[in-house]
């Protein structure tokens, strides 16, 4: 019988014969080491690769139903001249415990699944990243990080303001 997977439950630094989610990812040098950090380091990349493209897709994906007319506008100003809410929606909303929901724009069939696959390879690569990291090894946990890290560095170098400064923002997640 041959070398074996180790799975440790404890913090660890072992590099030979460690399995890294599957057992045919089995490490057994340390060259197949580094080359797995190194994938990992690129699937934290590609991560925050799809997240950003994911919102880049969905703000395209406004733009083009706002021009065929879809969708709600900006704020316009009401019957007092001010663009925040009237009482008629105060009454319907704040007063009577009762939101109204939006109902939202509806989406195309092919944006839906193009949507929806983007979303599903999104939290895919995410609990898969959370099962290496959950190898407790150092260096894996590291790879991960720094790949998330460099993701980040990379594809996030703008910002959009409005939307940090609203409570709309997303918080931290597997997901």
């Amino acid at each position: 019988m041959g070398p074996m997977c180790s799975m440790h439950m404890l913090w660890n630094t072992q590099i030979i014969d460690t399995c890294i989610v599957f057992r045919s990812w089995h490490v057994r040098s340390t060259q197949g080491f580094i080359f797995s950090c190194l994938v990992i380091v690129a699937l934290g990349i590609f991560y925050e690769y799809l997240r950003v493209f994911q919102k880049n897709y969905d703000l395209h994906l406004a733009r083009r139903l706002s021009s065929e007319g879809k969708g709600k506008g900006r704020a316009t100003p009401g019957p007092s001249g001010r663009s925040s809410p009237e009482a008629g929606y105060e009454e319907n909303g704040l007063l009577t415990g009762r939101k109204k929901l939006s109902k939202g724009t509806p989406v195309p069939v092919i944006s839906r699944l193009v949507r929806a696959s983007m979303y599903g390879l999104t939290i895919f690569l995410s609990f898969f990243l959370m099962l290496v990291f959950m190898t407790y090894n150092a260096y894996l946990i590291f790879a991960t990080v720094i790949g998330a890290a460099l993701g980040h560095y990379i594809f996030g170098s703008t910002i959009n303001v409005d939307v940090v400064l609203s409570s709309e923002t997303k918080t931290m997640a597997c997901h």
